[in-house]
């Protein structure tokens, strides 16, 4: 027996009817404060924008991830930002603070060089009000640039203190008197 064609009829819906949102006063401001958020957030990144900045040749030392892992968030009162190079950090907007691990360390020098809180740094001035800060004594070297026309040296140095003491300190700063001096021989009796 051969089989009837059937045809399924399918019934249609009907389309909703749009819904009607109704603004009710306290709609009004639900929207308002999520679009105020919304705008807000937009005008907070946008003005960080990320700092461009180039690797120190040594940048890849494994020494120069621990401390980038240890950076604060803040460093002077200043927050951090992204950077767009290995083993970088900057802090402020515009940038204030800039870190660079990595760079070739000092041998001896005649610029001056002191102790913060632990860590020795060498401090070239040359550039002022831009100084230039590097370790002494630890292999790979950190430098940080500061602009002292908006932060301070002491503050920020000791704000990165941690980071940079995850690299072993091998050598200190001496002063001209530890190497040139003699010593007094003691007057015999």
């Amino acid at each position: 027996m051969p089989h009837a064609a059937r045809t399924l009829a399918i019934p249609r819906r009907r389309r909703a009817a749009p819904l009607a949102i109704v603004a009710t006063p306290g709609r009004r401001r639900a929207l308002a404060l999520v679009t105020a958020a919304a705008a807000t957030a937009t005008l907070l990144t946008g003005c960080a924008s990320t700092v461009s900045l180039e690797a120190a040749p040594d940048a890849t030392d494994p020494a120069c991830a621990d401390v980038i892992v240890r950076l604060p968030d803040t460093v002077a009162g200043e927050a951090k930002r992204t950077t767009d190079a290995q083993a970088t950090g900057a802090w402020g907007d515009p940038a204030s603070v800039l870190l660079h691990c990595g760079v070739p360390p000092y041998g001896p020098t005649t610029l001056p060089c002191g102790n913060v809180n632990g860590v020795d740094w060498i401090v070239d001035d040359s550039n002022a009000p831009t100084y230039v800060f590097t370790t002494y004594g630890r292999t790979p070297a950190v430098e940080v640039v500061l602009d002292y026309d908006v932060v301070g040296g002491t503050s920020a140095l000791d704000d990165l203190r941690t980071a940079v003491q995850s690299i072993p300190q091998e050598a200190q700063c001496l002063d001209a008197d530890d190497v040139l001096s003699t010593p007094t021989p003691t007057p015999a009796p």
